[in-house]
């Protein structure tokens, strides 16, 4: 009866890890290049149950088969699908349309500088003319950070990723890809970290200019999701008060 509190527990605990995962999701419905995470369950590794001090068999603690001790997290994992596109006009937007990542130089807090990944194309220039995330972050070329003329008419990005300005070659996005992402871990701000074992390959991406790649968000599926895992969350929750109950009630005869 004990292993069924516990069971029921573990169960609980899964569910309010899958519901911050949903609430995640939800949460960047509408942040650009987004990607949606899931989770995976699986049991605990099954043990043998085992009688003790039990006369009937002598003195040998007794086996008495396999039992479950309840689910847990299996893993975390990331579905990279493409997003729909957002028409925008803007000059410095850019969507991705294939397996690919923006380079990004990012500096943290402590000045250490890294390069850092996104499939957020919602830059803007700087007033040194360099092309920049909105968190500020250069955004990466073949020849270092991208810097514009301040003073330029017109810029076209072509799909392959040539930036031209006012009809000049100015630089090519330095575009990446990776053979394997189960090595690319979220750092957060919508940047991707790559590992150790990462290997980069060349990008088949194309660059679509005055677009943004909207998260591949379900709203609709997830709520869906959400309703569901409150249900089983609720059913855990019955079944521990129906064996406190039973336990309790088990207690109060065995005083009589």
């Amino acid at each position: 009866m004990v292993k069924g509190l516990y069971t029921a527990y573990t169960g609980m605990l899964n569910d309010q890890y899958r519901l911050d995962v949903i609430s995640n999701n939800l949460a960047n419905a509408t942040t650009m290049g987004y990607k949606k995470e899931g989770c995976t369950t699986k049991s605990f590794d099954e043990m043998y149950g085992i009688k003790i001090k039990d006369m009937t068999v002598g003195h040998m603690n007794e086996r008495i088969g396999l039992m479950s001790l309840g689910a847990k997290i299996g893993e975390t994992y990331r579905d990279w699908g493409q997003g729909s596109m957002i028409n925008t006009e803007a000059v410095f937007d850019f969507a991705l349309a294939g397996d690919g990542f923006f380079s990004i130089s990012f500096t943290n807090k402590l000045g250490e500088t890294s390069t850092l990944y996104t499939r957020d194309g919602s830059f803007q220039m700087n007033a040194e003319g360099y092309l920049v995330t909105k968190d500020g972050d250069y955004v990466l070329g073949d020849g270092g950070p991208i810097q514009l003329p301040t003073n330029f008419s017109e810029l076209s990005v072509l799909p392959t990723g040539d930036i031209y300005a006012d009809g000049q070659y100015i630089d090519h996005f330095a575009l990446v890809d990776f053979e394997d992402y189960n090595y690319l871990e979220k750092y957060g701000e919508n940047l991707f970290r790559a590992v150790d074992g990462a290997t980069q390959t060349d990008s088949a991406a194309a660059i679509n200019q005055g677009y943004l790649e909207a998260s591949n968000i379900n709203v609709v599926s997830e709520m869906v999701n959400m309703i569901t895992i409150a249900r089983q969350f609720e059913s855990g929750q019955r079944v521990m008060n129906t064996i406190d109950d039973m336990l309790g009630r088990m207690v109060t005869i065995s005083e009589l």
